[in-house]
């Protein structure tokens, strides 16, 4: 039994003339944010990929949906954009990611994807892009690190400002 988990070994072609294994080391910081103009509303996302010397922005919106699913929607693309398995340092300013993958994520999938309300187990909320950024973290091995929001931080402010440029605006789709 190995001591390594298995997502982060890499065979080479068993029939070359040397035959050995090596760890996968591909380190990527990522910094995401979402916008919204209004709750629900048009909103944007945004994403800054740092590994090594290489820099990838990345950003994207949706016509109507809300704060919480362009946070989520933010660390699903960036983690997407990974071409291989990478230990990934993710940075939010969003409380609702950070919690939801640190703290609530686990009680969730044990209770069939129902957050408790009281005596009540309602569906989660955003359960589709909760599903789907669990199904990104387990090819990876993600630790998630809260910042504080419009702080000063340069990479949050950048994502924020990417997220405010991706969110549709109304004249453009009356236009278009």
């Amino acid at each position: 039994m190995s001591l390594i988990p298995q997502w982060r070994i890499a065979a080479l072609d068993k029939d070359a003339p040397i035959g050995y294994t090596y760890l996968i080391v591909n380190k990527v910081t990522i910094y995401t944010d979402g916008a919204c103009s209004g709750n629900p509303g048009p909103g944007g996302w945004g994403a800054v990929l740092i590994s090594g010397h290489h820099r990838k922005e990345i950003f994207g919106g949706d016509v109507k949906t809300t704060n919480n699913r362009m946070e989520l929607k933010a660390a699903i693309e960036a983690l997407e954009a990974l071409r291989e398995p990478s230990q990934v340092d993710l940075h939010t300013d969003s409380t609702y990611l950070k919690k939801g993958m640190s703290e609530w994520i686990a009680t969730w999938k044990k209770n069939g994807w129902r957050r408790r309300s009281g005596k009540r187990f309602l569906p989660v909320k955003n359960e589709d892009l909760w599903r789907e950024l669990d199904r990104l973290v387990n090819r990876h091995r993600v630790r998630f690190h809260w910042v504080e929001g419009h702080a000063g931080h340069p990479e949050n402010e950048r994502c924020d400002e990417l997220a405010r440029q991706a969110i549709p605006s109304r004249r453009r789709k009356k236009n278009g």
